[in-house]
């Protein structure tokens, strides 16, 4: 990872920002910028240098993580580490604009960190600043992405063995999440989903202790994190035998979302990506049923900019790794979703994603 190059692109959008320093304050951003993973960091990026706060629970860790940056390790939480340390310095130049991450501070931290300030630093809450940076992946993230859509996608195997009817859905997830971290999973990337029969039609039914029925449809959407990085895939299997209405529905999402795999390549918008799958839904009769966004962004997070949805007009770059994933919902009948993560190409794109989209009867 080069962090370097990170921090030096962080200190070109500063001064587009009009800042003279940022407050890092998000585990993700935090990493993203210096290689820690710990739980209590931050950093105050300058003009002219990165500076790490931490406490005495990770000296250790942070001498042996922190890249390109000076480690301070202090006795108060990090935020306050660090407006201390800029209240003690003279530094030059002088910090009067320092940007802090709105979304991730809370209105006590906000006021805490003021009233340590010196008076002339005025906070300035920022856009999202990292996050934007973070939206295109290097090479080194592009691996390390490959790598965890390849661990999560064993787990699927694992999810076939053990689906079948009077199965319960909570005892599927936990032998999917037992293979994962078996197989190295740090953890996984958010609760597993297995929603069966009726429940599938719940766009994010987590698993229960409800039984698998003899026929229907079974939702499983899971991920894994491996080294910091997420994946993130959906498979829907029927149980039983499908009627023609089932393959119908399974057919007409299997179709949405190749359409809008086929639509994504740098500088096409993510509404227009969105619009690929939900104009085969609505050719197909199943519009309204399509309740959520196309798709997301996945890297240190499971959700990332950009948000692959109706009128959002970012375009995509090569280097994002977005999810596609349409699906249809239909209460008291049920639910389809499949889902693949890609890799924006200039071309098209990468489909991380290796498992067949084929509709599976057990």
């Amino acid at each position: 990872m080069d962090h370097r190059a990170r921090q030096l692109r962080l200190r070109a959008s500063l001064s587009k920002h009009h800042l003279d320093a940022l407050l890092v304050t998000q585990r993700p951003n935090v990493r993203y910028l210096c290689g820690f993973t710990g739980s209590a960091g931050a950093l105050v990026v300058t003009s002219k240098q990165t500076v790490f706060f931490s406490d005495g629970r990770y000296t250790e860790q942070a001498q042996s993580e922190v890249k390109n940056a000076k480690i301070v390790i202090g006795r108060m939480s990090p935020s306050m580490a660090a407006a201390q340390w800029i209240r003690s310095k003279q530094l030059r130049p002088a910090i009067k604009a320092l940007g802090i991450e709105a979304e991730h501070l809370t209105l006590a931290e906000r006021k805490n960190l003021a009233n340590v300030l010196p008076a002339q630093v005025r906070l300035r809450l920022v856009s999202p600043i990292i996050e934007r940076l973070r939206m295109i992946k290097d090479a080194s993230e592009l691996d390390k992405l490959r790598d965890a859509v390849q661990l999560g996608a064993t787990l699927f195997d694992v999810a076939l063995k053990t689906i079948r009817p009077g199965a319960k859905e909570v005892e599927v997830a936990a032998e999917m999440e037992y293979a994962g971290r078996r197989h190295g999973a740090e953890a996984m990337s958010f609760e597993t989903i297995i929603a069966a029969g009726r429940r599938s039609a719940l766009p994010h039914g987590r698993a229960t202790a409800t039984p698998i029925p003899d026929r229907g449809f079974v939702v499983c959407d899971f991920g894994v994190i491996l080294a910091g990085y997420c994946s993130d895939m959906t498979r829907t299997v029927f149980v039983g035998k499908p009627s023609d209405r089932d393959r119908d529905v399974y057919s007409a999402v299997q179709e949405a979302q190749q359409a809008a795999v086929d639509a994504v390549r740098a500088g096409v918008t993510a509404g227009e990506v969105d619009a690929a799958a939900r104009n085969i839904l609505k050719k197909r009769k199943l519009a309204k049923f399509f309740t959520h966004s196309t798709g997301h962004g996945v890297g240190l997070e499971i959700h990332e900019a950009p948000r692959i949805a109706s009128g959002q007009t970012e375009p995509l770059t090569a280097g994002m790794v977005i999810t596609i994933e349409p699906g249809a919902y239909i209460p008291e009948f049920g639910g389809v979703r499949i889902e693949d993560m890609v890799a924006v190409t200039e071309a098209g794109c990468e489909v991380l994603t290796p498992t067949s989209k084929e509709l599976i009867v057990i």
